[in-house]
């Protein structure tokens, strides 16, 4: 994980570059914009930190090794549900959340209605029914 490392790492001196630049070009008037770049700076940060401490405890993975196999990334990758429906709601709950914000703010108690029901739908979706261990 060396490489998403650096490439995150090295992302933060440019952002805060960037963020201080801009607000110095607009007189430190406009908060919203060095603000965020000033933010995506330490969101960098904190994913360069997160990778950089996972490859270590994880060690090297085939990706980062240049003599390995391709039959060494084969294998298990994580459990995914290619039957379920759930993600499709959260979707169409975040989508009518951000139609809330824009449109009505009423539209946002619907949708964060519909966000519980689908995120307790997904987490419990192998508690019940076909699939139940």
């Amino acid at each position: 994980m060396k490489v998403e490392t650096g490439l995150f790492f090295w992302g933060v001196p440019f952002f805060i570059l960037v963020g201080v630049v801009y607000g110095y070009l607009t007189g430190w008037t406009e908060y919203v914009g060095f603000l965020g770049i000033l933010l995506v700076g330490g969101l960098a940060a904190m994913i360069a930190f997160y990778l950089g401490f996972t490859g270590r405890r994880v060690g090297m993975r085939p990706e980062d090794r240049l003599d390995a196999e391709i039959h060494e990334g084969s294998g298990e990758q994580g459990h995914f549900s290619p039957w379920s429906w759930w993600p499709l709601v959260l979707g169409l709950s975040a989508a009518t959340g951000f139609l809330g914000l824009a449109a009505g703010f009423w539209i946002l108690y619907i949708s964060l209605g519909m966000v519980v029901i689908a995120l307790v739908g997904w987490v419990f979706e192998y508690s019940r029914g076909d699939h139940a261990h």
